[in-house]
């Protein structure tokens, strides 16, 4: 006969991510010893100049050929400021995948 699996539960469990639209990239934001927040932003910000400004800092801290998700060495505070700027500058243009997530 066979035999029966059991799963069994190592340690807290992470929340499940919801999958980032087509058009969107998901990006980490906070500084390493503090504060971290999952973004999922448009693409076309990363055109915009504030936001290349964010990347220059993140290929600064972190190089050039990062794995896995964009890591932005800002402050939670600051790149919403800045994401606030990005939307008021683009009120026309479609910004409808814009997410925060915590974690």
């Amino acid at each position: 006969m066979g035999t029966a699996t059991t799963a069994f539960n190592r340690g807290p469990r992470k929340p499940q991510q919801k999958p980032v639209p087509k058009g969107c990239l998901a990006v980490k934001v906070g500084e390493a010893d503090g504060e971290q927040q999952r973004f999922v932003v448009p693409v076309t910000w990363f055109n915009h100049p504030l936001f290349v400004q964010l990347l220059k800092e993140a290929e600064d801290e972190y190089g050039f050929e990062q794995i896995g998700t964009i890591t932005i060495p800002c402050n939670v505070h600051h790149f919403r400021t800045i994401i606030s700027h990005i939307i008021h500058q683009n009120h026309n243009q479609n910004s409808r995948c814009f997410r925060v997530w915590a974690g």
